[in-house]
């Protein structure tokens, strides 16, 4: 343990300066993420977008300043751990009643493991576990949630009441009849039974913002049920507001805040409030992709890594390389009792593989850029990763070894002696299962009388679901690349989703070009390239040799996405994008939606 004493003027000075330093950068945060309502209001779509974008980097801005001032100030690299002892000590006693106590912790690691030597990081000196507390932490002048009491006769005024309570400004196109039908959908989920004295609906004070939409957010309470439900907002062609469906349970609340989409803008005075309450409505997600969805990405990958270490003391089972058909830029690697995949960038690629490290990081860092609409897993990036080598395959050491030695370093861990294994860099995504091996696993069963029509629906759906994943992207101004099976991946709730980066594109960047007819004879017999293709040409109708080998496969794709092998679909969008059209991929189906006479939905 470290010294109690806390004597050093320094020591609170430094603290206070971290502390300040956070409280700067939340207040950024903040301040950006309830202009979300302005921009919304205004459907100021390409600024919501522009924002989400950039408010990403404001952690790694803020972090970059505090380092500079403690060590302008302080000469904070110099100063001996006993100082940095008490400065934590300090640093605790301003957290008691302080907001964001677990924000402030993850900022003082992120400031101190920058200007700390890494020996420092194994012992109780950062913030492994949390010292503050965040249950009930409250504010009476910003509550959380509020809380309504109808009845089944003023069920439909209560929810009117609910809308209009947000303050948005501007004008609903019918508040009534939404709010009747929003009533009649509660109603329909209660329907004969008896609604309790305790019957209320329960929503969080600040709506979430995400592209064209706003989610309200909350829970249903009647008796011991709680149902969770959301209500997408929208703007119709006259920018009036309107309730575009009604989401309920805890499905379909996964789907709106899923890894595969954008952060949400979502202004929050408590966040760990804000966590408790959606881990009510959604218990099986982790807190960590739910500060993730709320934008808080360095607590997400703080929490990510305390429930990595809870897990590896808690297992005995060995890293290995992942299934499947190994990529050629990345090497992968998994843990078989966590839900999670490890992704190295190898040190050198194939010659078809025209591409750098910087490159294909930098691919990565747009897809967390981007909105993902759905179909583009979120990554967590981790620097100086320490594994215990007792937990690897020999097989996987020696992979990496091979392919990215220049990212391993084997070391004593901590004072234990025990070995560790370091990456210097590593991708972290929620595993799911490899679609070409999704696939194979249904043409096995089409063998078998007994599961033949049950694997052949699968089949298909997969198929349709791969080219709805690609579209979506397309709709997003994004093109894949390297559309190959495998590149894909289908999630817990079957969606298929998108997760090997290093050729993504945007669309607008690519040039989709017909294959030129034959010159001649010679030119239709030749196994060559008879015409010239540039570094961004893009020729769909070459897709189908890859693709669509299995009769059964290409039956599904050609009834489904036979656009996808056509330059004119992809073209098409290309030059929507270029004029300013913004589509917007929304997290539930058309057929969830209410009736909404001309109103477009993508």
């Amino acid at each position: 343990m470290f010294p109690q004493r806390l004597d050093s003027p320094l020591a609170y000075d430094i603290a206070r300066a971290l502390r300040d330093g956070f409280n700067r950068h939340y207040q950024l945060f903040r301040a950006e993420s309830a202009r979300a309502k302005h921009r919304f209001e205004t459907a100021d779509w390409h600024g919501q977008q522009r924002a989400q974008r950039e408010r990403i980097e404001f952690y790694d801005l803020r972090v970059s300043e505090a380092v500079n001032r403690l060590e302008k100030e302080f000469k904070a690299g110099e100063q001996p751990m006993d100082v940095w002892h008490q400065v934590k000590l300090h640093f605790i006693g301003l957290l008691v009643d302080h907001h964001q106590p677990e924000l402030a912790e993850s900022f003082f690691n992120s400031v101190t493991t920058k200007i700390l030597h890494r020996a420092y990081f194994q012992n109780n000196f950062i913030f492994v576990r949390p010292a503050i507390s965040t249950e009930y932490i409250e504010t009476r002048d910003a509550p959380t949630h509020r809380a309504y009491y109808p009845d089944r006769d003023t069920l439909a005024d209560t929810i009117q009441q609910v809308l209009e309570d947000y303050g948005l400004q501007g004008e609903f196109a019918d508040a009534r009849r939404d709010a009747e039908r929003v009533a009649a959908a509660i109603l329909g989920r209660f329907h004969q039974v008896k609604l309790r004295a305790n019957f209320q609906l329960q929503v969080l004070s600040s709506l979430f913002y995400r592209n064209k939409g706003a989610y309200l957010v909350g829970k249903i309470i009647n008796g011991f049920v709680e149902l969770p439900f959301a209500l997408p907002i929208l703007h119709d062609a006259r920018s009036r507001f309107y309730v575009d469906a009604a989401l309920f349970g805890e499905d379909e609340l996964q789907m709106l805040f899923s890894f595969a989409r954008a952060y949400f803008m979502v202004d929050m005075e408590v966040p760990s409030a804000y966590v408790q309450f959606l881990r009510s409505l959604m218990p099986r997600k982790p807190r960590a992709e739910i500060y993730n969805a709320l934008g808080l990405a360095k607590q997400g990958k703080t929490l990510f890594y305390r429930d990595f270490l809870y897990h590896l003391d808690y297992s005995t089972d060995k890293f290995r390389i992942a299934p499947g058909i190994k990529g050629m830029v990345m090497l992968v690697f998994d843990l078989p009792s966590f839900p999670y995949v490890f992704k190295v960038i190898k040190d050198f690629y194939p010659p078809q593989k025209e591409t750098t490290r910087e490159q294909i990081k930098s691919k990565y860092l747009l897809v967390k850029q981007h909105d993902r609409v759905g179909r583009m897993a979120d990554t967590l990036e981790y620097s100086d990763v320490g594994f215990p080598l007792d937990r690897f395959e020999p097989e996987l050491i020696e992979e990496i070894r091979k392919f990215a030695p220049s990212q391993l370093e084997i070391g004593d861990r901590d004072d234990n002696g025990e070995m560790e294994l370091v990456l210097k860099h590593v991708y972290i995504e929620r595993r799911m299962i490899p679609l070409n091996i999704f696939l194979q696993e249904a043409f096995d069963q089409l063998e078998n009388p007994e599961h033949a029509k049950r694997a052949g629906k699968q089949l298909e759906n997969a198929v349709i679901e791969y080219g709805n994943a690609i579209k979506d992207m397309v709709a997003a101004n994004i093109f894949p690349g390297d559309m190959l099976w495998k590149n894909f991946g289908v999630t817990r709730g079957g969606k298929v989703v998108f997760y090997d980066y290093d050729e993504i594109e945007y669309l607008t960047d690519c040039n989709f070009r017909k294959v030129p007819a034959p010159r001649n004879e010679e030119d239709e017999m030749s196994g060559e390239i008879w015409y010239s293709v540039g570094p961004k040409d893009v020729f769909p109708e070459t897709f189908e040799p890859f693709l669509l080998g299995n009769s059964s496969v290409r039956a599904a794709f050609m009834a489904h996405h036979a656009d996808l092998l056509d330059a004119a679909f992809w073209q098409s969008h290309k030059e929507r994008i270029q004029a300013g059209q913004m589509l917007d991929v929304f997290p539930y189906d058309d057929a969830q939606r209410f009736q909404h006479d001309g109103h477009s939905h993508f």
